[in-house]
């Protein structure tokens, strides 16, 4: 017990340093410029271009989810492939423990920045647009989790943050075209929105099962790309070659 707050004290280090591998020496800036998105979203209410004012349906993902997917993807691609990129790769594989345990902290540094970023959204959608419940921030961060370690594992797969970046991207904005953007709603989308169910009538019970497959389905699905991800940089021989 007298060693926990050492370990604890180098834990919070590593994901210090981690951040700042992942998002740049001034990685706490990087939580501010999806503000950016909200900002953009009261401009066009404020004009009229926008037909309605958002509500707490929007929250989940139009408000909080889709700005916060966005910057998943570019901090994702980062966290092996930045490695690859900069040529750190060799160096990476020499981290006592196996180089995983940089690969991990890293994520975790990335999903800690993501937390951030979600707390400073979830202000400003709930101050300027609107009031929502909670489970809209679990759908939110659930979706940009997602993302990140799907970013992670394209980069480590074509070993480039670009290509990574962009192969991620038009995955996202596909799913984006078949859901209509929120307006369709499917158990197999990481955005399901229970709020949106609700308004069509449908029984609590029909809702409350979809909302559980989907939400134990992506912790499965984070879980086996991540599990995949660190597979492929694993693969020393392969990422080293070319």
């Amino acid at each position: 017990m007298r060693d926990l707050p050492q370990k604890l004290r180098e834990l919070f280090r590593a994901t210090f340093l981690a951040a700042r591998l992942v998002a740049g020496r001034r990685f706490y800036l990087v939580a501010v410029w999806p503000l950016c998105w909200p900002a953009f979203l009261a401009l066009l209410v404020v004009t009229g271009a926008a037909e309605e004012a958002y509500t707490d349906v929007s929250a989940q993902g139009t408000l909080i989810g889709f700005p916060m997917a966005v910057l998943a993807i570019f901090l994702g691609v980062r966290v092996i492939a930045g490695e690859i990129d900069s040529r750190r790769l060799e160096i990476a594989y020499t981290v006592p423990g196996g180089s995983h345990r940089l690969w991990l902290t890293k994520l975790l540094a990335a999903w800690g920045i993501l937390i951030l970023v979600e707390i400073l959204l979830a202000i400003v959608a709930f101050v300027f647009f609107t009031s929502y419940p909670l489970q809209a921030l679990y759908g939110a961060l659930q979706a940009a989790t997602l993302y990140l370690v799907l970013a992670m594992w394209m980069g480590a797969l074509f070993r480039s943050e670009v290509t990574g970046a962009l192969v991620t991207l038009g995955i996202l904005f596909v799913n984006g075209f078949f859901s209509n953007f929120g307006g369709n709603q499917f158990r197999v989308s990481p955005f399901f929105n229970a709020l949106v169910i609700a308004r069509e009538d449908v029984d609590p019970a029909v809702i409350l099962g979809w909302t559980i497959q989907n939400r134990i389905g992506f912790v499965l699905m984070i879980l086996a790309l991540t599990a995949l991800a660190f597979g492929r940089a694993e693969r020393r021989e392969k990422m080293l070659s070319g």
